[in-house]
């Protein structure tokens, strides 16, 4: 989107509202009484064929008596009438609309051509347009609110994203109430033209905005999306709420908005791997919101903890563990200063009791010397409402040692009636104040896990050597013959030409020609049926494996086919394929990728078995995929201390494996005709890994 059209959508000189009301309750009249009541120093136009006034401005019957070149303009008019005065306006130089309007693609077949119709024309004509079916947008910073709000909000450094009107009201009221400010509101709707992908880079420059906060029911042009974020996130946090993470959430969110929602395994891969922190719900929405837009990012995972009360403390540490923090361990230094300041009855470990009856001074002290403490990143800070807590004089003093440190304060008042003052000063201060200890160490880690990424080198993506000409031809061929699979022989030719090494395999069409391959490949040897029918040969039962001599596998023969033959009739059997056993001490992993509707490729990787299937110890990544990513989708499954050896068992050749993880993803970036791809097992040991069985699915 170009930034000039964003420039006038976000700061307008000149703005029109077509559909202006003079009766209150209507959506025309809010707009143009939300643009005065904000401030707004420009031109306002109310447009409304009936004439007179609104808000006391003089109305303009019709587009054609606007300036040409309007800044930005707000259809608050029939979905059937914004076409033409958006056709109207856009001929004259319009640069930004927000049409409010709904009845567009959530309404059906109809209004989903009428969006298409609005979105190309302001394509065209190269107009940013916000919604349809959004309740508008908010620039505190210019004393913009083009939308039909019940309320102003309160101006802040967040900016803030929302594919839901209705909650964008709701969030807007709450803010008020917890006076939580923000320097842009803008709700999405529909996302016919502006959607996450084309406002972050504006936002990530915005100097009003440290921090974007949005909701999501979908994500629009997926892969565009993560490479956007991704360098938004490097200067500032991106926090996001994405809906439609169940199956349930995922049928609300299509009929919401007429959005499809993608894999959830996908969402969390693309915002792992562009550095977006992903909110659980909406309250920690904002408690991160909060934290990251007024503390600083702690350096390290060590927490100190500083209550009036043992018990919270303790709690404090309890849920510490159960995070990716660290109870730190404080310095001898620390613990003489904190017996110099404490009672002979306090604590001074961490967690650091400082007794009940503690007032300013003893907060004040105890406090310093925590933060001095080079150990410790980051402090909770918890106070008990008890009779002598001097709340004023306490949240004054924490705030005052606080903002002059490096390192985040976070701050607990437990209860909530008697701390109301006190939580407003230590906010006015700029920290944040949390009624429990939990919430406010998800924010820590949170923050931590931001700062560790942030420190990550950039990846740099060298495709794997590949035949590439070899394998266009094989999976071209496949589409020309109306082939949406390739198995067994026609796979290892795909395999072979992204070097990825498979078990020597022959095919045997007799019992006799079955122990003749098996001579020939030495034994062990596994059967398994050949028939293009059956995909998975393990379900009927059409594997044997570890088979010696010539006889036994003549006998095997003979017996799979035959039990093949009896439970599935229709499935024609071409033979079995003879191939070679794995190689001593071998595990199996599963290796796959399928191609998701928003964020394409995805990568999946797991131990065979239980570890997959039941335990769900499965790691996701998108492609493209670098070596330092491949290893770390290894390290990150809970069961990867197999992959390292145990019970003196050697450790699998690690590198093997990163190699057809790459080998995979780069096949998924050459060829977008494969929509799904399954290797599995693939078996690793010591010396490397082979693909004893793969499956290719094809789609046009």
């Amino acid at each position: 989107m170009d930034q000039r059209a964003l420039q006038a959508f976000f700061a307008p000189k000149t703005v029109a509202v077509i559909g202006a009301s003079a009766t209150p309750g209507k959506v025309g009249n809010a707009v143009v009484a939300n643009m005065l009541a904000a401030g707004f120093r420009g031109r306002l136009y109310p447009v409304n064929p009936k004439g007179g006034t609104v808000e006391g401005l003089a109305v303009v019957r019709t587009t054609a008596e606007l300036p040409g070149g309007i800044d930005l303009a707000v259809f608050a008019v029939p979905r059937d009438h914004v076409l033409p005065a958006f056709e109207a306006l856009a001929a004259r130089g319009l640069k930004a609309a927000i049409v409010l309007s709904a009845g567009f693609r959530e309404a059906g077949r109809e209004g989903y051509r009428l969006e298409r119709q609005l979105a190309a024309l302001a394509l065209a004509h190269g107009i940013a347009l916000l919604g349809p079916n959004c309740l508008g947008m908010m620039n505190t910073a210019h004393g913009v609110n083009a939308s039909f709000s019940a309320s102003q909000p309160v101006p802040g450094n967040v900016a803030f994203c929302s594919q839901s009107g209705a909650l964008c009201q709701a969030i807007l009221d709450w803010a008020r109430g917890e006076r939580f400010g923000f320097s842009k509101f803008i709700s999405l709707g529909n996302k016919a033209v502006l959607n996450e992908a084309a406002l972050l880079p504006h936002l990530g420059n915005d100097a009003a905005s440290k921090v974007i906060v949005g909701y999501m029911e979908n994500v629009e042009g997926g892969e565009e999306f993560v490479r956007v974020a991704r360098e938004v996130s490097r200067k500032k946090p991106v926090i996001m709420l994405k809906a439609g993470s169940t199956n349930a959430g995922a049928k609300a969110a299509s009929s919401h908005t007429g959005a499809i929602a993608g894999s959830d395994d996908a969402c969390a891969a693309a915002f792992r791997q562009c550095g977006i922190v992903r909110a659980p719900d909406l309250e920690s929405l904002f408690f991160l919101a909060e934290a990251f837009a007024s503390l600083p990012l702690p350096r390290g995972p060590n927490v100190a903890v500083l209550s009036n009360a043992g018990g919270p403390g303790i709690l404090a540490a309890d849920a510490c563990e159960k995070t990716q923090l660290h109870m730190a361990r404080l310095s001898p230094e620390t613990i003489q200063r904190l017996q110099a300041a404490l009672p002979p009855y306090a604590s001074v470990y961490n967690p650091v009791d400082i007794i009940g009856d503690a007032g300013a001074e003893r907060y004040r002290k105890s406090l310093e010397a925590v933060l001095d403490d080079p150990l410790v990143h980051a402090v909770l800070l918890l106070i008990a409402p008890t009779a002598m807590v001097e709340i004023e004089a306490t949240a004054a003093a924490i705030a005052q040692v606080a903002n002059r440190s490096p390192k985040p304060v976070m701050t607990c008042l437990l209860g909530r009636a008697h701390g109301s003052i006190g939580r407003d000063i230590l906010r006015q201060a700029g920290l944040p104040c949390y009624a429990f200890p939990e919430p406010a160490l998800r924010s820590i880690e949170a923050m931590y896990a931001y700062a560790q990424w942030r420190q990550k080198p950039v990846p740099v993506y060298e495709p794997p050597r590949r035949n590439l000409e070899a394998a266009r031809t094989l999976v071209e061929n496949a589409m020309a013959q109306g082939r949406q699979e390739l198995v067994d022989f026609d796979a290892r030719e795909l395999l072979g030409a992204y070097n990825l090494p498979t078990p020597a395999t022959e095919l045997a069409r007799s019992s006799e020609e079955a122990a003749q391959a098996a001579e020939a490949l030495g034994a062990p040897v596994a059967l398994k049926i050949f028939s293009p029918l059956l995909a998975h040969r393990t379900d009927v039962g059409g594997v044997m494996l570890g088979l010696s001599g010539a006889q036994e596998v003549r006998l095997a023969f003979k017996e799979l086919t035959a039990h093949v033959r009896r439970i599935r009739p229709e499935a024609p059997l071409s033979g079995c394929l003879v191939q070679a056993m794995a190689p001593a001490g071998s595990l199996e992993v599963i290796v796959s990728m399928r191609r998701d509707e928003q964020f394409g490729p995805v990568l999946m990787f797991g131990l065979g078995g239980i570890h997959s299937e039941i335990l769900k110890d499965i790691s996701h990544h998108l492609t493209p995929l670098s070596r330092d990513e491949a290893f770390g989708m290894i390290r990150s499954i809970r069961s990867y201390l197999l992959l390292k050896g145990v019970d003196g068992e050697p450790a699998v050749n690690l590198r093997a494996l990163e190699d057809v993880l790459l080998g995979l993803a780069a096949l998924a970036q050459d060829f977008p005709q494969v929509f799904e791809a399954e290797l599995n097992p693939v078996l690793v040991n010591h010396e490397g890994a082979l693909v004893a069985e793969a499956r290719f699915t094809l789609r046009n």
